[in-house]
């Protein structure tokens, strides 16, 4: 992961919410965290949100814009140029004002199958959703007609991509990777990218989706042992740090070799409150970085 972001829009949608990337001055997360089987991952408490966000409801959060084009080094990403990107996004917010499903999916096809979901999520479809969130919000509630079709259009596109390995890859043996949103919360596209991308990249993930109550939450962590967590809150009255702490603290194994999942923060409700051994990536690309660490996945042929 480059763990270099630079803020871009955010992005609005029925299932996300929240801004970009990290705040500016906050500390980037490590680059290299501690594989599968340590006890914890010892991060480095980070705020959320880019406050060109602020105020805009459902907009996507730090799995959104992740002001990539020319950073390049992350996994899977591509570096495309800044007229093609914008020229992606227009096409598809036109398709999406204008209601027309099958523009909407024949342009969510062509950016994915030219730029590969990191990329496409990071530059076309999260800043997309974003504008038209922007739109909704200072238009008196219009168009939110629009900004439902198009996350429904997304989500689609995104699970079209989303298979499951035959089997973990690698040879560390660790469990998948717990995608969740907290109890309450309901936006759910970042992870949903997420969720495709990690499965593109052969590492296994269990994706609960939205407002997983903590009793289910906690379960499936003993279940599964999983390699990482990441739990999504868009909202601050979402973000239960308390609640992050006890899935972080929960073990399994033989006595002596106990391991602990890796925790990983998304969304902007966990801005400003420190989390002490906990990471929040900045980005999708940044997120899929620390992940695949964690499985030693091989960066793949082609853009993910």
């Amino acid at each position: 992961m480059s763990g270099q972001v630079v803020p871009g829009p955010a992005v609005s949608g029925s299932a996300v919410s929240g801004s970009a990337a990290l705040g500016p001055g906050a500390p980037a997360a490590p680059a290299v965290p501690r594989p599968a089987g340590v006890a914890r991952s010892v991060g480095v408490p980070q705020s959320v949100g880019d406050p060109r966000s602020v105020g805009v409801p459902r907009s996507v959060g730090v799995f959104g814009a992740g002001g990539s084009i020319g950073a390049g080094g992350s996994v899977g990403a591509v570096v495309p140029g800044l007229g093609d990107v914008r020229q992606a996004g227009r096409g598809l917010s036109r398709a999406a004002v204008r209601l027309d499903a099958v523009a909407l999916e024949e342009r969510l096809e062509a950016a994915l199958s030219r730029y590969g979901i990191v990329t496409a999520w990071q530059e076309v479809m999260a800043p997309t959703l974003h504008a038209v969130g922007r739109k909704w919000a200072s238009s008196g509630d219009r168009y939110v007609e629009v900004e439902h079709l198009l996350s429904w259009h997304i989500s689609t596109a995104l699970r079209r991509r989303t298979r499951q390995p035959a089997a973990p890859t690698g040879t560390t043996g660790a469990g998948p990777v717990l995608l969740a949103c907290v109890p309450g919360e309901q936006h759910t596209l970042p992870l949903e990218a997420l969720n495709a991308a990690l499965c593109r990249l052969g590492v296994p993930a269990r994706m609960f989706g939205a407002a997983v109550p903590a009793e289910a939450l906690l379960a499936a962590v003993r279940r599964l042992g999983p390699a990482a967590v990441v739990l999504w809150a868009q909202a601050r009255s979402t973000a239960s740090l308390p609640l992050a702490e006890h899935v972080m603290a929960v073990e399994w194994g033989v006595k002596g070799a106990r391991t602990r999942p890796l925790m990983l923060l998304g969304g902007p409700g966990w801005s400003g409150r420190p989390a002490r051994g906990m990471l929040r990536p900045a980005s999708l690309s940044e997120a899929l970085d620390i992940l695949a660490v964690t499985h030693r996945a091989a960066p793949p042929g082609e853009p993910l």
